[in-house]
């Protein structure tokens, strides 16, 4: 054996033992199978890197070779050196572990081993071992439906997380189920959500299992027995279809599964996934499904007809749900029309339809709302037109409390105008009646100021339309709160006087220090300038601005 090859492959060995000798030092083996009788084990699989000098050995994707400039090495294997020598030395080690540990809570049912190496020829990537313990495999098989009858069939409790991200990936599994009934299993998806649709955030989380577990399907076993996948790690993978595929019925039976994951991500998942969910419906499409002909046409078929289609002699309004859009043409420019939209449009949102949606309107009327820096869009333009009628203000704000959803923009703004659902209608109110105050502070209690901006210039017209009163005072510490460190808020003037000063103070009371200096800053900038003016203020004001400092310090402490 040479020199080289002795080397490399004691690298490699001394990984793989390295790599079971780590794990088997952890003292949460039973503690963490026993959370739930959907787990047998902990480690499903291990991944091998070899590269001349180096070898690493772990159980998470290890980066692709072609990401990094590849190092200069004297020698390299040769390719079937790899195949034909070190690969049958390593799995026969794995399989000497496996044969006393794989009844253990370390390993699950089954276990995967790959490797990937630098050889003379370029990068060899192989598939070393496909391990199934069949006694771990019939034992979970016989969990999974005791658990699916008994807590999905007859179950009327909601369900633990745990146990949805388990079982959606179980149910997807092809060594458990390798001829899945697709229509059993989504009905099992939408039996977790229908136990768990009374707490929202739980929901979500459930949701989103199921959403990964699907995707991971569709990317990892569906898609590629007809496409050709380039993955990538800065973009979103790329489908090209294999010459002379022609998929028959029988392999396109689970489509409809395709389906139901690019409806979930389109309806549930935030704005920057919804083109994942577009593609696989595209893709369904091209692979011969009538249904997503229809989908793409006409939406999912989730909601009636008479929900998304309304014709009159004052409009006429059509959504679809694939692509989160809104056609709205308004006939006839009055008030009736304008209040038939918004009630159409809040029933769409009550009923499930994507916050992330747009507006495409066809109307004479081009208002905006008095604030700079919000999109010229469509959206804008349909709520600013309908605050123009006074009558219309309660159902503006069913609308926009129907509408807010933290993590949610208008799929019509990007980048510095992203702006959360509801954000025209609650600007706009905001700004005309102080009935509404309450709505903003529930706003500006779900904005999620790292990924939109649009509140800073709303706080600086909703300090320059109401000042600082004592209705206003807490509105005006909710909207600085959520701002960035980019807002200007010219108040400085107003609080020269001593009780607005006191009552601006009075919003600050008893937050964190971090959070006081932020409000602050819109108002004062740093605050060495605010410790400018305290010097030279006196009595009552002089107090008032060294207790705000002194708030704002406990950040530094």
């Amino acid at each position: 054996m040479s020199t080289l090859l002795e080397q490399a492959t004691g690298e490699m060995m001394a990984a793989v033992e390295e790599w079971f000798v780590e794990r088997l030092k952890r003292t949460d083996l039973e503690s963490a199978v026993n959370r739930t009788t959907l787990q047998m084990g902990i480690f499903n699989e291990l991944l091998l890197d070899y590269k001349p000098g180096r070898s690493m050995a772990d159980d998470f994707q290890l980066a692709d070779a072609e990401d990094f400039a590849p190092r200069r090495t004297p020698s390299r294997l040769d390719e079937a050196v790899v195949r034909d020598i070190i690969a049958p030395q390593l799995v026969a080690i794995v399989l000497a572990k496996l044969e006393t540990l794989a009844d253990t809570p370390l390993i699950d049912y089954r276990f995967n081993f790959r490797g990937k190496f630098q050889t003379a020829q370029g990068m060899l990537h192989l598939n070393l071992l496909d391990y199934v313990n069949e006694g771990k495999r019939k034992t979970l098989l016989e969990r999974i439906h005791s658990y699916v009858t008994q807590k999905l069939e007859h179950g009327k409790r909601p369900t633990k997380k745990l146990e949805t991200f388990f079982l959606s990936r179980h149910l997807l599994d092809p060594q458990l189920f390798p001829q899945p009934d697709i229509g059993w299993t989504l009905a099992q998806f939408e039996r977790i959500e229908q136990l768990n649709k009374s707490r929202p955030q739980a929901l979500a989380e459930h949701r989103g299992d199921i959403i990964r577990a699907v995707s991971a399907w569709a990317e990892n076993q569906f898609l590629p027995q007809f496409y050709d996948v380039r993955q990538s790690s800065y973009r979103s993978a790329e489908y090209s279809l294999k010459a002379g595929a022609a998929p028959d019925a029988q392999a396109l039976a689970p489509i409809d599964l395709l389906l139901y994951g690019a409806v979930m991500i389109l309806r549930h998942e935030p704005s920057y996934a919804k083109s994942t969910g577009l593609k696989f419906l595209e893709i369904a499409r091209e692979l011969g499904s009538e249904r997503a002909v229809r989908m793409l046409k006409e939406g999912s078929g989730t909601f009636p007809d008479a929900d998304i289609h309304v014709k009159n002699a004052l409009l006429e309004c059509r959504a679809n749900d694939v692509f989160a859009t809104i056609n709205i043409t308004i006939t006839q420019e009055e008030e009736g029309a304008y209040a038939q939209v918004l009630a159409f449009i809040t029933h769409l949102l009550q009923a499930g339809f994507p916050k992330s949606y747009q507006i495409k309107l066809k109307s004479k009327v081009k208002a905006y709302l008095p604030i700079k820096g919000l999109a010229k869009s469509d959206t804008h333009r349909f709520f600013a037109n309908a605050l123009a009628h006074a009558s219309l203000r309660p159902q503006l704000e069913a609308y926009a409390r129907a509408a807010i959803e933290q993590f949610e923009f208008y799929a019509d703004t990007e980048g510095e105008k992203n702006c959360m659902p509801g954000s025209y209608a609650v600007f706009g109110l905001g700004l005309l009646d102080a009935s509404y105050f309450p709505l903003v502070q529930h706003y500006m209690a779900n904005v999620d100021e790292e990924h939109q901006s649009v509140q800073d210039q709303f706080t600086a017209a909703f300090a320059e339309q109401h000042g600082v009163t004592r209705d206003s005072a807490p509105v005006l510490a909710a909207c600085l709160r959520a701002c960035t460190d980019n807002a200007k808020v010219r108040i400085q003037a107003e609080l020269e006087d001593v009780e607005k000063l006191e009552l601006f103070c009075q919003q600050l009371q008893g937050l964190d220090g971090y959070l006081v200096e932020h409000m602050l800053y819109p108002v004062w900038g740093k605050l060495e300038k605010l410790a400018a003016l305290a010097r030279k203020a006196e009595g009552r004001r002089k107090e008032l601005l060294l207790a705000l400092l002194e708030a704002a310090s406990k950040a530094h402490a």
